[in-house]
């Protein structure tokens, strides 16, 4: 039995990015506090716990009074950083540089008196994020059939949460550009902004899409590891699935069955961006030690 990794999988830079971040300053320091899991793998969280990290949500926040909190990749809403101001808290601001550029975006056009919708989850920690920068007023939708959720006689601009799905993005586009006269789709080409399809879903995570699904095929059945919680875990773990029907979805080790490795010869692992690749090693190890077959007796 061959057991393989996928070499594009594991953490995006934005991801690798916070991480190296928090374990910088849990270096410096062991008092520091995360809003909102780092990233939704818990794995990886317990992780960090062991060196310190502790995790509080908004409402918690005067628990760091005084103290230093990190903000995530998913960013926060102005809302956070006045209350943090109030309450003294050192502000670590690791927010995906891709985000923070969404962010901008949202604000400069809901300023400019345009009807902001997001293709996204509205109770997503990114999509908190962005709502925040209109006040609340953004309109957020997942599907197609949510369309009627969105005011057809306004100027409108449609931004997307990075994580979310390219397919479905330009379904969204397609019906609203044939039901609202005035509409932008935004871009990150320049400061003006292009008027034309450009959406703002990460580039690393949507060019995993074709990669995974030839991964998928090359291989008999597929691990698939992600924190249940994750985004981008959920999406790609259905592109997988659909290139390969024996793709299964584990958090860890202790998820493994070994039904699943009867009669097979290539096992593929991979994982969302907020999977990280040590777990990935030790799901390879696992495998390895439990379930290849010992050979056969000369």
């Amino acid at each position: 039995m061959n057991v393989t990794i996928d070499t594009f999988s594991g953490f995006c830079w934005g991801v690798v990015r916070t991480i190296e971040i928090a374990e910088h300053e849990l270096e410096e320091s062991r008092d520091l506090y995360s809003l909102g899991d780092i990233i939704h793998n818990p794995m990886e969280i317990q992780r960090l716990g062991a060196k310190g990290l502790r995790t509080i949500t908004v409402a918690d926040l005067d628990k760091a009074k005084g103290g230093m909190v990190l903000i995530r990749a998913h960013g926060e809403p102005p809302s956070t950083y006045k209350r943090a101001e109030e309450l003294g808290i050192t502000l670590i601001d690791a927010t995906c540089p891709v985000v923070t550029k969404v962010q901008e975006r949202i604000r400069k056009f809901y300023l400019d008196g345009y009807q902001v919708v997001i293709f996204g989850k509205k109770e997503h920690a990114e999509v908190i994020g962005l709502i925040g920068q209109t006040g609340g007023e953004a309109v957020v939708i997942k599907s197609v059939q949510e369309i009627e959720k969105v005011r057809l006689d306004r100027k409108t601009v449609l931004f997307s949460q990075t994580t979310m799905d390219k397919p479905t993005f330009y379904q969204i586009k397609e019906e609203l550009q044939k039901r609202i006269e005035d509409l932008v789709v935004g871009s990150f080409e320049d400061e003006a902004v292009e008027f034309h399809a450009k959406d703002t879903i990460c580039g690393q995570v949507s060019g995993r899409d074709k990669k995974i699904r030839e991964f998928a095929k090359s291989n008999d059945i597929v691990i698939f590891v992600a924190g249940r919680n994750s985004s981008n875990g959920k999406v790609l773990f259905h592109i997988a699935k659909e290139a390969n029907p024996r793709t299964y979805f584990i958090e860890d080790v202790p998820e493994l069955q070994a039904e699943w490795f009867e009669k097979v010869e290539n096992v593929g692992i991979t994982g969302a961006t907020s999977t990280p690749q040590w777990l990935m090693e030790r799901i390879k190890r696992a495998i390895e030690e439990k379930f290849v077959p010992e050979p056969a007796a000369v």
